[in-house]
């Protein structure tokens, strides 16, 4: 289990910036001589040549650089050769100079990419590794390719399929990172889509962007051509954390038994928090159960682990009225018992039972799989209008800056046209400065600036996803929209984010108003929770501090100070000591008070925001309440305590999996060099002429040990091979055998 869980968070740290140091750039950049020195060493290199660095190139070089530290685990060394200085003849010139990016072998280019291709590092990462494992991972798109395969594999080795519908986004560098570790033990497929994907049982292919389907080819049998493997499907997005889980749920047991209490087994799918449901077995109708077990277990594969309880060992001591149980993943989690009377009510159960982590993740992905949906629907469906840009500027580089200095609010969307979400959201987007404009909002600018041409600003204004909106105002620091992406979403942030913030108030009677909404009647409808901070006097450290906050909470709420002795009144009222905010929900909804004892306005704003979503409190009793905040607590220590002793797991094992594919990518180094060292050998070999009385025989099979799975093969040679074989390498997972004495030809 610990090698699962380095190999996880290795790989997920290659993807993401919060496991890096502070170590320097793995980028290499070669001289001429460099080069070429590399080229013989037979590593895999992948180069970019280029010249002047424009905005466009730089971009592209940032992510150039993080693609070198991921790509360095599989033994493929980033570069980049400055044409300006250095003259490669074949590489430095042309009009394809500063568009392209080489993969070498050796000496020889594997492929050749457009810098628009490998955009990012999912596109560098996917392709290049997509390149290396091109013969081990095979490409289908019609169902009759994919039979072929699976005839291939029956009784060999069990099939993982794959589908996206892009080449070079997250799920396509996630199926190619676990094609390199596991190639071996499982044949890759790949499609992107077609009629594949309906003989895979997808009803609507063209609402599915990606997914994962796990072949059962190694235990079927070969005779049985015309039927295809059973399959089962990864019912969870397409990351590199879910497709290992996956794989480690596939290789367990289909169905386990046991003669202990439920409460006492432990199997694999509870360290990969899956719920473990018990069947209990009598001796008399034990075959039955087990073709019960059999076939319960094939409908919930990769969902439930299923375990058979024989009920006659003495240890097994559960009451006879119940026949199932389960028990859901985390740590001291109670087993469940069930009186079940058919296959259905099994299937319901798991439908609807699960944790509070994993409702909250699958509640993640019912979100991003809706937004997916609404996008291609939004996407499609106007994909023959043209937007109406009148409502909105156009920026460019030259007017950005005037543009967002001239107008008290310019808001722009910063977008690129390849993105479908940038191109959804358009559409609200425009319909947002129409209502402006019918509103009689004049101090309102709606701008938008396509990042795709206008590279060099995106760039300075730190923009790294799309779509990004931003709220400028002059002489201030332009502030991020972190709501929906929605008309009516966008619509309150602006109107709010025009308000003053903090508004002062002078009066009990100006406090009241505010609470009560009657001071911005005609914001009520779109801030419906205010806050008021209450300060003893102006003198009070404090307020500089919640003026800061409230800046930065424009957009979100409306924010009030009071600060004057009479703030006392509120606070005797609502049992608190200033300073204090409090937290109004309308003239008909609750009032709550929380104290101040913050210094820094970053914690009071995160104060502030947990106080405006913590509603739960209002419509259970008190004690209750403090309750359900001390079970919450305590669910937060306990999670904050196991994040801790993973990331000390971590340290003690990560070094596992870059040990194993660096000794992977050495046997590639060392057997491509030996490769080249006996193709010199045997071109020296004149055809027909023989030399110490050894002879080449065309075709001949060696039956040799293959090192990288440990069983016996049948390898077809184009030689004879007399004599012990001592160099056996591998290359490209597949045996190199080099004879170690001289050859000669037929």
């Amino acid at each position: 289990m610990a090698w699962f869980i380095c190999v996880v968070i290795l790989l997920l740290c290659s993807k993401s910036e919060l496991c890096t140091t502070g170590n320097a750039s793995k980028l290499i950049e070669h001289t001429a001589a460099h080069f070429f020195e590399k080229m013989q060493s037979g590593k895999m290199y992948f180069i970019y040549f280029g010249k002047q660095v424009n905005p466009t190139i730089g971009l592209f070089i940032e992510q150039l650089e993080k693609s070198a530290d991921v790509l360095e685990d599989y033994g493929i060394s980033v570069a980049k050769v400055n044409c300006t200085n250095e003259h490669i003849a074949k590489y430095c010139t042309g009009e394809k100079l500063m568009k392209k990016v080489y993969l070498f072998r050796g000496g020889n280019v594997l492929k050749s990419f457009d810098t628009d291709t490998v955009f990012d590092v999912n596109a560098i990462v996917s392709h290049v590794l997509f390149t290396v494992l091109f013969d081990e991972v095979r490409y289908v798109h019609t169902i009759a390719e994919l039979q072929s395969v699976e005839r291939a594999a029956k009784g060999k080795a069990d099939i993982v399929l794959g589908h996206v519908q892009v080449l070079g986004l997250p799920e396509h560098r996630a199926l190619m990172e676990t094609a390199f570790v596991y190639g071996v033990k499982y044949q890759f497929v790949l499609t992107t889509g077609g009629p594949v994907l309906t003989n895979m049982g997808v009803e609507d292919i063209s609402s599915l962007t990606a997914g994962l389907w796990f072949l059962h080819c190694k235990g079927a049998s070969q005779s049985q051509h015309s039927d295809s493997c059973p399959h089962t499907a990864l019912r969870r997005a397409l990351t590199t954390l879910h497709i290992y889980t996956f794989l480690q749920l596939m290789e367990a047991p289909l169905v386990s038994e046991a003669s202990v209490e439920p409460s006492e087994v432990n199997m694999v799918h509870s360290h990969l928090q899956v719920p473990l449901l018990f069947l209990f077995s009598q001796p008399h109708t034990v075959a039955l159960d087990r073709v019960t077990a059999q076939t319960l277990a094939w409908r919930l594969r990769g969902q439930v682990g299923l375990v058979l309880i024989h009920r006659e060992s003495p240890d097994v001591k559960i009451p006879l009225e119940y026949n199932a149980a389960y028990r859901l993943p985390g740590e001291g989690s109670e087993v469940k018992y069930l009186i079940l009377n058919n296959l259905e009510e099994v299937i319901d159960l798991f439908r609807d039972e699960s944790t509070p982590e994993e409702e909250e993740d699958d509640d993640n992905w019912a979100t991003l799989d809706v937004l997916d949906d609404e996008v291609a629907e939004s996407v499609y469906r106007d994909r023959g209008q043209s937007l109406d840009m009148d409502a909105v500027t156009e920026l460019t580089a030259d007017t950005f800056h005037s543009a967002v200095a001239e107008s008290d609010y310019t808001v722009v969307l910063f977008y690129v046209k390849w993105d479908a979400v940038s191109m959804a959201f358009m559409q609200s987007y425009i319909e947002v400065s129409e209502s402006l404009e019918d509103a009689d909002v004049s101090d309102v600018e709606l701008a938008v600036l396509d990042c795709g041409e206008w590279t060099d600003v995106c760039s300075a204004q730190k923009i790294r996803s799309f779509p990004t909106v931003r709220l400028y105002r002059p002489q201030e620091p332009s502030q991020p929209y972190q709501g929906m992406l929605g008309t009516e979403s966008l619509n309150r942030f602006i109107m709010l984010s025009r308000l003053v913030s903090p508004v002062l108030l002078s009066s009990p009677d100006e406090v009241t108003s505010f609470l009560e909404g009657d001071m911005y009647q005609r914001h009520a409808a779109i801030a419906p929770v205010t806050v008021l901070g209450l300060f003893s006097s102006t003198a009070d450290a404090g307020v500089p501090v919640f003026k800061e906050a409230a800046k930065a909470l424009r957009g979100e709420t409306m924010v009030g100070l009071f600060a004057d002795r009479q703030a006392e009144i509120w606070a005797v009222e609502y049992s608190v000591t200033l300073p204090a905010i409090l937290v109004s929900r309308g003239p008909t909804g609750q009032t709550e008070a929380h104290s101040l004892n913050l210094s820094m306005p970053d914690q009071l704003v995160t104060h502030i925001q947990r106080a405006l979503l913590d509603t739960f409190a209002t419509v259970i009793d008190g004690g209750h309440s403090a309750h359900l905040m001390k079970v919450h607590m305590d669910q937060i220590q306990t999670l904050k305590t196991e994040i801790e002793s993973l990331k000390a797991h971590q340290q003690k094992e990560k070094h596992y999996l870059r040990a194993e594919i660096q000794a992977t990518a050495d046997a590639l180094v060392q057997s491509q060099a030996a490769l080249m060292e006996s193709r010199a050998v045997n071109d020296t070999v004149e055809e027909g002429e023989e030399r110490d009385g050894v002879t080449i025989h065309a075709r001949h099979t060696c039956e040799l040990w293959n090192s990288t799975s440990d069983r016996q093969t049948q390898h077809t040679l184009p030689f004879k091979c007399l004599g012990s074989l001592k160099n056996v390498l591998v290359f490209e997972r597949k045996a190199i055998f080099l004879c170690p004495f001289k050859m000669a030809s037929n």
